[in-house]
């Protein structure tokens, strides 16, 4: 294969490699030890370290060298394993380069047309790979040639895909291509002789929308901060439109919320992000929401079948979707059946004799004696494989690990045992044993002990009989367990409410946690061991609510249920510390232990928090924001008179807040709640936004005449308040799908609301709403609230830099996007390695919060430097020089990043400030530590260092930080960061500058003539400063005889030739030239606009060369 040039050194391969064939500017070569004759003893040895070599190292055995005549540097052109490869690649060499060179003069530019010529043979074999994996290589091939063409982006920005479309520019349509790459979308028309082309980053991208106007049957819009874009007249509309909002979704997760967003591993890589995968992506979302799969499950096969469901008596037609661990099928209605069978419950998998009636047949046998059947499927022999290839990896995983328990079981402590306290206070004896009860796990939920203190008398008792006998006779006719069929059936169940005695087992076969507890015997008893006495600031949070988990609820005023609770929300801590413990998490746990074991409550916890409410429990709670977004979407769409009397439904949404983070738990009487919850495990959060809707429904009259905020929050909470459970007269039936609800609709009831006529009307009116439908909400709504989030970062960091410097609003925020552009062009185009510290440098982790700030390393300093510095100076060297210098001299933390506060500062000195504050700059830039360039002080990272910027946060070294950020108690936090906002105090007053010795003058000096090239007054200009250097040197000449008078520091260097800061100020205020040039304010605006223009260019200009020297 053909590689990037790479130098090796002729004299030191020969040793290792034989030449094969050669001519005046290339050699083949075979490597020692491999063909030919290898028995000599060099041979041996390379032969042998080949062989011991991981794959990894190992080098390939064949090797193609440019080589230049009379120079012992070579670049290694190609490579290949097998010497016919190689030979393919040399013959090409000599028929179509060879005759070529002999016309070059220059060796220098032979090198660079060879290397030219094999980058561009290389970029021509990846495009073909690309190509060969689109549905029409050829034109793939042709659309990826034009995008580098148009955009000249770097080769490591992917194209994805493209389309034909117009884009409007006000009532003028412009026909041409829509290319969306992985970090763009860019247009390109030529019309008329009229070139129109503009490329828009998706971290731009703050929100996407379908619209229809006069001019346009139906249109893509695009918003971005700066303006609107509309694309129409697309061949599949739904297929750009989706294309889109999965790339700027992705691309948003993947630059702006690494730290918290889960982003599947693929999609994490953007070489590997095509259209191709992107389709498998949506539907394995999809696939993992509607069956509440783990997020580590992958997609395998996608299959039209039909399924026998006993109940109806007939096959059911629809898809049948496999994974790693499960076999899961989904009539063609979503909500028609659905079959979950878990790979681990299935003993095997045959094919039965095809017929007319049962064409294609395969059948499922379970565990438990059941089977089931599958017809009419197409690829059935290469499916049974892959199955059968499946099932024994599991089976085989299930063998290890049960004989890996049996081994423990010999030597483990018997089962924990389970004892209840009912008093409140410990004396000295029982709090030995509430030490115990810490580590103890309960084995029954806690309902069944304090289930005698809830009221309820025979009546409820006959109602829970009913309700048992009812849900009998469902497991009888659809089965029981994670295997059972789902229809609609369960819904009218679901909605009556769980009998107590069945609740925790259904929660768990709904929720998938069934599944998870199954294939991880032993976890969480190992997980409580490791986590119970460890303290961090979770554990600290988790102390402070425990007893704010259910307080009216006798079974957490006593240790029993406490002690529950601790261990399970502890453990999750530790299991899953990116979210760690967030609140609403020990009411949500506090109803799980209730009603299922404590093992069970740890895995359905697992569930919620993992699956079914993805990104909710984490620091900036972004999944809950974003089904807030959409649930105010859905009031448009399914409530259009409310929308229209309540313009801003941000208050609506906000109320709601809490209906989401607690499943209605903190906003319903607990046993209404309690329902709620048992539709969530049933129809997941789905069954929250029709409960809802229904609530908003039934107050829509009463919102839309509510003169506030504060009437709204009042009408909603009285109306949940009076939702209870209404007891009938005589035994219960299920209540048929269609049931209109009690109660009118334009005001809500004044007497109680029955919770299972709201479920029901709910399931009713909303029904419809589907997981595709919420999945593709929320992937369009993400955008918006993680620019919402963006926006928020950038006026706190606006508001803490304005009081500091004298910069225009206008110009500060300007200045903000060039330098966050900065650190998402690292991203976009840097190695794996750069982009990777760059995402690292812009979280910081404190003991309250996790938050965004960007920050820049020195290569990017670099360049915002040489886009915004105001002073052109004379040599690209120079200017690298004083660029590296004032990085340095920023860099006050001795972190190797700059903060946008120091680089703000920075900016305002330069801009704003006096010639006194100008000089004062340059010369600390001709001065340690800024000179000395590249010495790293080892003490500085031996203790630590408090930066003011992040609150009660110590940056310690790598290691230390996090072991020691658990343990530090927030009064020492407190009490190191006030010391440190002293410190901080005492470096704003200006101190006197150390005196500059004759090596730091000539580099002054040398600066300060650079800074005058290219000005209009440049010849007055030099004449000045070379007026000011004569009069700086004469009195550099009379310190070194003695003291140099009005020196601010004295002199300690025994006669040594210096100068001063104040006498380098008033030497420069004698020439008027000078006072003119450095007291005249750059215009700031205009230079900020320049440099908007040039910073994409220029990184991308600059990164495809690193690429390609690479």
């Amino acid at each position: 294969m053909w590689l990037h040039p790479e130098e090796v050194v002729l004299k030191n391969a020969l040793k290792l490699w034989v030449t094969e064939r050669s001519n005046d500017f290339f050699l083949l070569q075979r490597r020692r030890g491999h063909g030919g004759a290898s028995g000599t003893f060099s041979g041996l040895l390379v032969g042998a370290l080949d062989t011991v070599l991981d794959s990894n190292a190992r080098v390939s055995p064949f090797r193609i060298l440019l080589q230049l005549p009379g120079s012992q540097i070579s670049w290694v052109i190609a490579s290949g394993a097998a010497v016919e490869e190689v030979n393919r690649h040399w013959d090409w060499l000599v028929h179509n380069l060879l005759h070529s060179l002999s016309v070059f003069e220059n060796k220098e530019d032979v090198a660079s047309f060879v290397k030219g010529k094999v980058k561009g043979l290389i970029a021509e074999e990846l495009r073909g790979r690309q190509a060969a994996q689109e549905d029409d290589p050829e034109k793939f091939r042709e659309a990826l040639l034009k995008f580098e063409l148009h955009f000249g982006l770097p080769s490591s920005e992917k194209l994805v895909t493209h389309y034909s479309c117009c884009c409007w520019k006000g009532r003028v349509p412009r026909q041409g291509f829509l290319y969306l790459s992985t970090n763009h979308m860019a247009f390109y028309s030529f019309l008329l002789g009229k070139e129109v082309k503009f490329v828009v980053p998706w971290a731009e991208v703050t929100r996407l929308e379908r619209v229809s106007t006069g001019m346009m049957t139906e249109a893509i819009r695009v918003h971005t901060r700066q303006r609107q874009r509309d694309f129409s007249m697309f061949l599949n509309m739904d297929e750009a439109f989706g294309v889109i909002g999965q790339l700027a979704d992705i691309t948003l997760r993947r630059l702006l919320d690494s730290e918290g967003l889960e982003l599947d591993r693929v999609l994490q890589q953007p070489a590997h992000i095509t259209k191709r995968v992107l389709e498998e992506q949506a539907l394995r979302e999809y696939v993992l929401a509607l069956f509440r799969l783990p997020h580590s499950e992958r997609l395998y096969e996608v299959a039209s079948c039909s399924v026998w469901t006993p109940h109806a008596r007939c096959h059911t037609a629809g898809s049948l979707y496999t994974t790693d661990s499960f076999l899961c099928f989904c009539s063609r209605e979503e909500g028609g059946c659905l079959l979950l069978v878990p790979l681990s419950e299935v003993l095997a998998i045959e094919k039965a004799e095809s017929t007319s009636s049962l064409p294609n047949p395969l059948i499922v046998s379970l565990r438990t004696k059941k089977a089931f059947q599958l017809i009419e499927l197409q690829d059935r022999d290469e499916l049974l494989d892959s199955l059968s290839a499946r099932l024994r990896s599991v089976q085989w995983r299930l063998s290890v690990f049960r004989s890996r328990k049996d081994g423990k079981r010999s030597v483990s402590s018997p089962t924990p045992y389970y004892t209840f306290y009912y008093d409140g206070g410990l004396s000295d004896e029982d709090e030995i044993e509430e030490q115990v009860l810490r580590n103890t796990v309960n084995s029954e939920a806690l309902m069944t002990a304090f289930n005698q203190n809830q009221p309820g008398g025979a009546g409820s008792k006959g109602l829970e009989a009913e309700k048992e006998r009812l849900w009998e006779d469902h497991f009888s006719e659809f089965g029981r367990g994670v295997h059972m069929f789902r229809t609609e059936r369960l819904q009218r169940l679901a909605a009556m409410g769980l009998p107590e005695s069945l609740r925790g087992e259904l929660w768990m076969t709904f929720s998938g946690a069934s599944s998870e507890l199954e294939a991880h015997q032993g976890y969480y008893s190992g997980l409580v061991q490791t986590s119970m006495g460890q303290m961090s600031l979770a554990t600290d949070e988790i102390e402070r609510d425990l007893h704010r988990s259910l307080p009216d609820h006798p079974a957490f005023q006593n240790p029993t249920g406490i002690a529950a609770l601790r261990r399970v929300l502890t453990a999750y801590a530790h299991r899953n510390p990116k979210i760690g413990y967030c609140q609403s998490m020990n009411i949500l746990a506090s109803v799980l232990l209730l009603y299922a074991k404590e093992e069970e409550a740890f895995w359905l916890l697992v569930s919620v928090c993992e699956r079914m409410l993805p990104d909710y429990f984490n620091r900036r709670v972004i999944g809950a924001q974003v089904d807030q977004s959409v649930f105010e979407e859905l009031i448009r769409e399914r409530l259009p008179e409310l929308a229209e009397q309540v313009p801003d439904l941000s208050t609506l949404s906000s109320v709601s807040l809490s209906w989401f983070l607690t499943l209605f738990l903190s906003v319903l009487p607990f046993s209404s709640a309690v329902r709620v919850v048992d539709c969530f495990f049933l129809h997941g959060v789905r069954a929250i936004f029709q409960l809802g809707l229904a609530v908003l429904e039934a107050n829509a009259a009463a919102l839309a005449a509510s003169r506030d905020d504060g009437q709204a929050l009042l009408i909603l909470t009285g109306f949940l308040d009076r939702v209870g459970i209404e007891d009938p007269p005589g035994p219960p039936t299920p209540p048929p799908a269609a049931e209109d609800p009690p109660g009118g609709e334009a005001d809500p009831p004044a007497g109680r609301i029955d919770i299972t006529a709201l479920i029901n009307e709910s399931y009713q009116k909303f029904g419809d709403l589907t997981v595709r439908q919420i999945e593709r909400l929320r992937c369009r709504h993400r955008i918006q609230v993680l620019q919402a989030h963006e926006d928020t970062i950038k006026e706190n960091a606006l508001r803490l830099v304005t009081p500091d410097v004298s910069i225009s609003p206008e110009n500060l925020s300007d200045i903000y996007d060039l330098f966050k552009m900065e650190h998402l062009i690292s991203l976009y185009w840097g190695d794996s390695s750069s982009a990777a510290a760059a995402e690292k440098a812009a979280w910081r982790h404190t003991s309250s919060f996790v938050d965004r700030q960007y920050r820049l390393d020195r290569p990017q300093f670099k360049s915002l430097y040489g886009l915004l510095v105001p002073w052109p100076g004379a040599s690209d060297q120079h200017t690298d020089t004083l660029a590296n210098r004032t990085f340095t001299l920023l860099d006050q933390d001795r972190n190797h990043l700059v903060t946008f506060r120091e680089f703000a500062g920075w900016m305002d000195t330069l801009y704003c400030e006096d010639l006194n504050q100008k000089i004062r700059l340059l010369f600390r830039l001709h001065i340690p530590p800024a000179l000395t360039e590249g010495e790293d002080d080892p003490s500085l990272m031996k203790s630590p260092l408090v930066s003011t910027s992040r609150p009660l946060y110590v940056s310690l070294p790598p290691g230390e930080a996090e072991a020691e950020e658990e343990v530090k108690d927030y009064q020492e936090q407190l009490k190191q960061m006030l010391q440190d906002l002293a410190k901080e105090k005492e470096r704003d007053v200006e101190k006197p500058l150390p005196l500059m010795n004759q090596r730091e003058f000539i580099q002054f000096c040398k600066t300060l003539y650079s800074l005058f090239h290219g000005d209009p007054e440049e010849n007055d200009l030099f004449q000045a400063i070379a007026t000011v250097t004569s009069l700086l040197l004469q009195m550099g000449e009379a310190s070194h005889r003695g003291r140099a008078p009005g020196s601010e520091v004295a002199d300690d260097g025994g006669g040594e030739w210096t100068v001063s800061y104040s006498q380098i100020v008033a030497s420069l205020l004698t020439e008027q030239a000078l006072v003119n040039f450095f007291e005249t304010p750059p215009d700031l605006t205009a230079k900020i606009c320049t440099a908007r223009e040039k910073q994409y260019q220029q990184r991308a200009g600059l990164l495809s060369l690193q690429h390609g020297g690479s």
